[in-house]
C-alpha cells in the first residue's frame, strides 16, 4: 500500500547514521511519548543535576550551565502548564525535552547529553519516579490503616462470627476483624519501603552500557538527586528493572489485600449477611431493577486487582528473555508500572473513604454471633481444663452437636441431662459457656480477639502508622543523602 511506503524526514537524535529518514508507521510503532510523558518532571530533574555535575567537572562553562538551566526551567513550565507542543519526531519525553531545549537555548542544548545516554537517563528517571511513588503509596496505605483503626476503636466489644470455609466458625470482635487488614497493609508498607530502597540507586553515568571516557563525577549527581548509592556495574545499571518489578509486585499484593477487603464488604452489605450498609453516595443502582443498591466501587477494587497481577506478569515476561545490556523491549516497562501504581493509589483512596463512611449493623452481627455453635470449641477447651484429652473432648462435643442437630435444637439448648448422657464427666456448668462476650474475654492471648489483646493491637497499629509517616517524611527531606556516597568513596 502507498501509505506503507511513505517516509518522512525527521530530526532524530540518531538520524545522522540512517539519514534521518523513518517510515511513518515505524515512527508511530516505536514512539513511547504518549506513555512516558508523565516522567517529564523526573527527566528535567535528572537533566538539571547532570548539568550541574558537568559544570562542576569543567565540561560546561558557568555561562553554558546557566543557559541550560534556564532553558530546562522554561521547558518544565510549558509541560506543567500543558502548553508544550509535541512533534511527530519526538520519540519519547527525553527527546521531546531535548528538542524543545534546543529551540529555546540554541546550540548549547547539544551539550546536555555529554557523557549521558538515553539508556542511563531513562533508568534514572524511572528510579526517581519509583522512589517518589513508593513513598506516596506508603502514606496512602497508612491512611487506610488509620481509617480501619478508627472504626476498630468504635467496635472493641462488637461481636460477630469469624468464618472458615465461609461457614461460621468462632466468635471474634469487629475490631479484631478490621485489625487483620491493618496487619496486611503493614506488610504492604514494608514491601513498598523495600522497593523504595531498591530504587534509591543512581544509574546515571553508566552511559549506553560502558560508562564514559569523560571525567564525570557520579557522586556529585547522586548528591544533587539525593540518591544514597551508585550502581556498581554499568551493564547491569542500564538493563536493571528489578526495582520496577518489586514496585509492581508490592502493588499487586496490596491490591490482592484490597480485593479481599472489598469481597468481604460486598458480602457484608448483602441481604444475606446484612452486617453493613453503604451510604447512597458510595453505591450505584440498577438500570432495570429499581430496588437495587449495588456496591460497585468494592467490586471494581476486587476486579482491578487482576490488572495489577497482569502488570506483574507482563513486566516479568518482558524481562526474562533479554540479553545484556539495553534492548528496546525495556520501553515496555512503563505501562505496567504506571498502571499498577495508578490502580493501587486510586483503590487505596477509594477504600479509605468507604471504610470511614460504612455503616455497621451491630445488631445483625450480634444476632449472628449468638449462634451457639460458634462456642463449640470453647466447650472442648473447657473439657481440656477438666483433664479430658483434646481429641477426646473434640469428639465429645461433636457428638453433642450431632445430638442437637438431630433434635433440631441448638447446642446451648441441650440440658445438663443431655450432656451427662453423652459423657458423665460433663457437669451442669457447661451451660454457662454459651455467651459470646465471655467467649471473647477468654481469648486474651497475644494476637487474640480478647478486649485487652485488641487494645494492644490498636496501640501497635497506631504506632505503625506514625512510624510510616515519619519514615516517609525523612526520605522526602531534601537532605544531602548523596553525601554519604562521597564519604564512602573517600574512605
Amino acid at each position: 500500500m502507498a501509505s506503507d511506503a511513505r517516509v518522512r524526514r525527521g530530526g532524530k537524535v540518531w538520524g545522522a547514521r540512517l539519514g534521518g529518514r523513518t517510515s511513518r508507521r515505524v515512527e508511530e510503532y516505536t514512539s513511547s511519548v504518549a506513555v512516558d510523558r508523565r516522567l517529564f518532571a523526573e527527566d528535567i530533574q535528572g537533566s538539571l543535576a547532570h548539568v550541574r555535575m558537568l559544570r562542576a567537572v569543567g565540561l560546561l562553562t558557568a555561562a553554558e550551565a546557566s543557559r541550560l538551566e534556564r532553558g530546562l526551567g522554561s521547558v518544565q513550565t510549558e509541560l506543567e502548564r500543558d502548553t508544550f507542543v509535541f512533534q511527530p519526531a519526538d520519540e519519547d519525553i527525553h527527546t521531546a525535552v531535548e528538542r524543545r531545549l534546543g529551540e529555546i537555548a540554541g546550540d548549547v542544548a547539544g551539550k546536555l547529553q555529554t557523557a549521558r545516554s538515553r539508556n542511563d537517563q531513562v533508568a534514572t528517571d524511572l528510579r526517581l519516579y519509583g522512589r517518589r511513588v513508593c513513598g506516596e503509596l506508603m502514606l496512602a496505605a497508612a491512611g487506610l490503616q488509620e481509617a480501619l483503626l478508627d472504626r476498630a476503636r468504635e467496635h472493641r466489644t462488637t461481636v460477630l462470627p469469624g468464618y472458615t470455609h465461609m461457614q461460621r466458625a468462632q466468635v471474634v470482635s469487629l475490631a479484631h476483624h478490621l485489625l487483620a487488614y491493618v496487619e496486611m497493609l503493614q506488610r504492604d508498607v514494608e514491601r513498598l519501603e523495600n522497593a523504595q530502597r531498591r530504587s534509591d540507586v543512581l544509574p546515571l553515568g553508566s552511559g549506553a552500557l560502558a560508562a564514559t571516557t569523560l571525567p564525570i563525577d557520579r557522586d556529585v549527581t547522586a548528591a544533587e538527586l539525593g540518591f544514597s548509592s551508585l550502581t556498581a556495574n554499568s551493564l547491569d545499571a542500564v538493563s536493571d528493572r528489578d526495582f520496577a518489578v518489586e514496585i509492581v509486585f508490592a502493588c499487586a499484593l496490596l491490591m490482592v489485600h484490597l480485593s479481599r477487603l472489598g469481597e468481604e464488604l460486598v458480602l457484608w452489605t448483602s441481604s444475606e449477611f446484612g452486617f453493613a450498609e453503604l451510604p447512597d453516595a458510595y453505591a450505584t443502582g440498577s438500570s432495570l431493577m429499581p430496588q437495587k443498591k449495588n456496591p460497585d466501587v468494592l467490586e471494581l477494587a476486587r476486579g482491578r486487582s487482576g490488572r495489577t497481577v497482569g502488570a506483574l506478569v507482563s513486566l516479568l515476561t518482558m524481562l526474562k528473555g533479554q540479553p545484556l545490556a539495553y534492548n528496546r523491549d525495556l520501553q515496555e516497562d512503563k505501562q505496567p508500572l504506571f498502571d499498577a501504581v495508578d490502580i493501587a493509589a486510586s483503590s487505596l483512596a477509594m477504600l479509605t473513604e468507604v471504610v470511614r463512611v460504612l455503616r455497621f449493623d451491630t445488631t445483625a452481627m450480634r444476632r449472628a454471633a449468638g449462634d451457639p455453635g460458634l462456642l463449640a470449641t470453647d466447650v472442648a477447651e473447657w473439657l481440656v481444663g477438666q483433664g479430658v484429652p483434646f481429641r477426646e473432648a473434640h469428639g465429645l462435643v461433636a457428638r453433642a452437636a450431632r445430638r442437637a442437630a438431630d433434635g433440631r435444637r441448638s447446642l446451648d439448648r441441650l440440658s445438663p441431662a443431655d450432656w451427662s448422657a453423652i459423657d458423665p464427666r460433663v457437669g451442669p456448668e457447661v451451660t454457662k459457656l454459651f455467651d459470646p462476650q465471655r467467649g471473647l474475654r477468654r481469648r486474651e492471648v497475644p494476637g487474640g480477639p480478647g478486649p485487652r489483646a485488641v487494645s494492644r493491637q490498636l496501640a501497635r497499629g497506631a504506632a505503625m502508622v506514625t512510624a510510616t509517616r515519619r519514615r516517609v517524611a525523612l526520605l522526602a527531606e531534601p537532605a544531602d543523602r548523596g553525601g554519604a556516597v562521597r564519604a564512602r568513596r573517600r574512605r
